[in-house]
């Protein structure tokens, strides 16, 4: 495993939530700062940290593909140039829905619930009561709030953020963050689908067919991708190979050598192409030295490719997406920013 994988590794491994600096990569595991930096700068293109100005580069959720829709905290400061007042530790966290506050408190907050986004401009006392409801809270037009709701932010990490646009402008540009992420849906990658290697059965060539029967009463699987120590694919074992085989033959001596594979980032329906025409159930997945990263499963591909057929339309327009991500509760009788 190379410094790159070691980095990536000990970064999956932390708790979401965890705050990563360069310097403490660098410390923990020994590699050089430029190491270091390179290997974060990936883990953020794999969307599993987030970089955040003033705050720093943080361990986030990655969003499962039925998720996408949905955004983390920490990416709305990104979105609108926020500032954290607040909460930091709850930057990680996925919000379910925005509520756009313009209207008297008592009544605002019949519409406010937990993991909800409330926007709203000067109104410390909305502050307060979107926390306790369990909602964090984007100030617009850049006002700051009081010690008493930034330390209760705290406590309940849920992120208060200050951003100096208006509620409109706020609203039109997380509307097009969800909706460039919901054009990047369009083609689904193996990447999106694929099972991890930490969660993949597999075999190595020092395995026998003994291990071949263990996996399969185990898993129910018929088909296992076969490593080397260096986890350099070699090969695939299934059902058909060990059919009649003594158990103590190792897996290497019946395996279907140079097996049809994919990389993270082959699409999701080339991938069904070659499972339906091959009639594989199972693909391995490899990535730089056609090293075993994960697999994906036919059933992983069909659900991959039910989701695209719930997709969003080319003839939706951003209005449709507006109206469908923001709630608007003014009234005829107040609007409050």
């Amino acid at each position: 495993m190379t410094k790159h994988e070691q980095i990536l590794q000990h970064i999956r491994s932390l708790d979401v939530g965890n705050k990563i600096s360069v310097r403490q990569i660098a410390k923990v595991l020994n590699v050089s700062e430029g190491t270091a930096y390179r290997a974060i700068k990936d883990a953020e293109n794999q969307g599993i940290v987030s970089t955040i100005e003033r705050v720093g580069t943080i361990r986030i959720e990655k969003k499962q593909k039925d998720n996408i829709e949905r955004l983390t905290y920490a990416e709305i400061v990104n979105i609108v140039d926020g500032q954290v007042l607040g909460g930091r530790n709850g930057l990680y966290k996925t919000l379910t829905k925005f509520v756009i506050g313009a209207m008297k408190a008592d009544a605002m907050m019949r519409y406010v619930e937990a993991g909800n986004l409330l926007i709203v401009g000067n109104r410390e006392q909305v502050h307060k009561l979107a926390l306790e409801e369990g909602a964090a809270v984007l100030i617009t037009g850049g006002f700051d709030t009081s010690e008493e709701v930034k330390q209760l932010a705290g406590e309940l990490e849920l992120p208060i953020i200050s951003t100096s646009y208006d509620t409109f402008t706020v609203a039109t540009m997380i509307n097009r963050a969800i909706y460039d992420q919901l054009i990047k849906k369009e083609i689904v990658l193996v990447e999106d689908i694929l099972i991890p290697l930490e969660e993949t059965s597999y075999l190595t060539t020092s395995h026998t067919v003994e291990k071949w029967h263990e996996l399969n009463n185990k898993t129910g699987h018929s088909r296992y991708p076969i490593v080397d120590d260096e986890f350099k694919i070699q090969g695939v074992v299934t059902a058909k190979d060990v059919m009649g085989v003594s158990p103590f033959i190792e897996v290497e001596k019946v395996m279907t050598k140079h097996p049809i594979t994919v990389t993270a980032q082959t699409s999701v329906a080339s991938a069904a192409h070659m499972m339906v025409w091959e009639g594989i159930e199972l693909l391995p997945v490899i990535g730089n030295g056609k090293k075993l990263v994960g697999i994906i499963s036919r059933q992983d591909v069909l659900k991959a490719l039910q989701m695209l057929q719930r997709q969003p339309q080319v003839g939706e327009t951003i209005e449709d997406l507006v109206t469908r991500h923001f709630e608007d509760v003014s009234s005829a009788q107040s609007f409050l920013l």
